[in-house]
């Protein structure tokens, strides 16, 4: 019996996805359940499981065609079996005899079996890599991305110094290039910059940190921090926790803060809810799972969706000052940096502290300059000084 495999409902607001990378040709086995096919929309990839048991029998769409919801892109012969050419039907009894002889599988067979991670999925279909001739060093012998790029370089033989490659742009990474072409046209973006002494910050995640990991089975960093150190002026600065709609200025009376992780496929943006009634020890645990979610392809639309304000930290890759972009339609983006030890002056005094420089990107066309600055300002006072965040002053 013939079974149809169709693309499934896409998330709202989203209209098509392209096929990216079959991991079954026809004529395989499927199991039920089984990932047949990767799907990339604009900001999510999405798996299609086969609905039943059976043989693979048609592939209707190819890699990099667009489809819709509900569309037929395979289809599934249902219970059937391999044929098998060119081969003499074994005696039943070799057949049904154990099959001792057989040598255990190699490690690298053995990882080469296991699932792979969407992101490896994509580099090893752009490379063109044989997955099952690779090596996995990650958990359990799985293949890292990090393998597969070993395997490309090991494999090219570089005879010239100016060779080109064209590939064309991801669905997520067009769409991330138009948002941020129209947030530059559309918007009277300004930024505004500080530096916060982190002596506090840091000495009281070093007091805490293992009991907070024990306590709350999750690692304190410097992001919760930060998040509720924004929440905090956001409530003192309305403004720049509000967007503009139409004409019309619109003030959120809710704090959904966004914050950036960078992925394989591009920066997202996976929101925190009501993040001024999370603990910190539920922001750095959500952030966690976010970032686990990010890197596998797994977010979902709903998870990304919306958001009040953003935070995104470049100093995780080393960056000591940059202009972030606005996450339109937000009205302001809270960009962290690389923490580094400075001489400052204190008291008449030049000593090395823990410098962190700050970036305040907003939309000049609700706030203004001394909105921007004192919110800046406030954060900074916050840090330096943390027991105002649990006193709320």
């Amino acid at each position: 019996m013939a079974i149809e495999v169709k693309v499934p409902m896409l998330p709202e607001s989203v209209a098509d996805a392209t096929i990216s990378t079959w991991h079954k040709k026809v004529g395989d086995v499927v199991t039920r359940d089984e990932n047949l096919v990767d799907l990339e929309t604009d900001k999510v990839m999405l798996e299609v499981p086969a609905p039943a048991d059976g043989i693979l029998k048609e592939i209707v769409k190819a890699s990099g065609d667009t489809v819709q919801a509900n569309q037929i892109i395979a289809v599934i012969e249902a219970g059937g079996a391999p044929k098998e050419t060119g081969k003499k039907e074994e005696p039943k009894e070799a057949s049904a005899a154990p099959q001792k002889s057989k040598e255990p599988a190699s490690k690298s067979e053995k990882s080469s079996a296991m699932p792979l991670s969407p992101s490896v999925r994509r580099v090893a279909a752009e490379h063109d890599v044989d997955t099952t001739q690779v090596k996995g060093t990650g958990k359990d012998g799985r293949i890292t991305k990090d393998n597969v790029l070993s395997a490309v370089s090991q494999s090219s033989s570089v005879s010239s110094s100016r060779l080109e490659k064209r590939v064309p742009m991801t669905r997520m990474r067009a769409r991330i290039a138009e948002r941020l072409l129209e947030v530059k046209q559309n918007t009277a973006m300004l930024t505004t910059f500080n530096e916060v002494n982190l002596s506090e910050v840091i000495e009281l995640r070093n007091r805490y940190k293992d009991k907070f990991e024990k306590t709350h089975n999750t690692r304190l960093g410097f992001m919760s921090f930060f998040v509720k150190a924004a929440v905090e002026a956001l409530k003192r600065f309305p403004a720049v926790n509000a967007s503009i709609d139409g004409n019309d200025i619109v003030y959120h009376g809710y704090f959904d803060i966004g914050v950036a992780v960078s992925t394989d496929r591009g920066l997202v943006v996976p929101v925190l809810r009501n993040a001024d009634q999370m603990s910190m020890a539920e922001i750095e645990s959500q952030i966690a799972e976010y970032a686990v979610k990010a890197r596998s392809g797994k977010l979902t639309m709903e998870e990304m969706q919306g958001g009040t304000f953003t935070i995104t930290n470049g100093g995780v890759f080393g960056s000591l000052l940059a202009t972030p972009i606005l996450n339109s339609p937000q009205s302001g983006i809270l960009g962290m940096h690389k923490i580094d030890q400075r001489p400052v002056a204190e008291n008449g005094q030049v000593v090395i502290r823990p410098m962190m420089y700050l970036a305040l990107s907003y939309d000049h066309r609700i706030i203004d300059g001394k909105e921007s600055v004192s919110f800046l300002v406030a954060i900074k006072e916050l840090l330096e000084d943390p027991a105002r965040l649990l006193l709320e002053v």
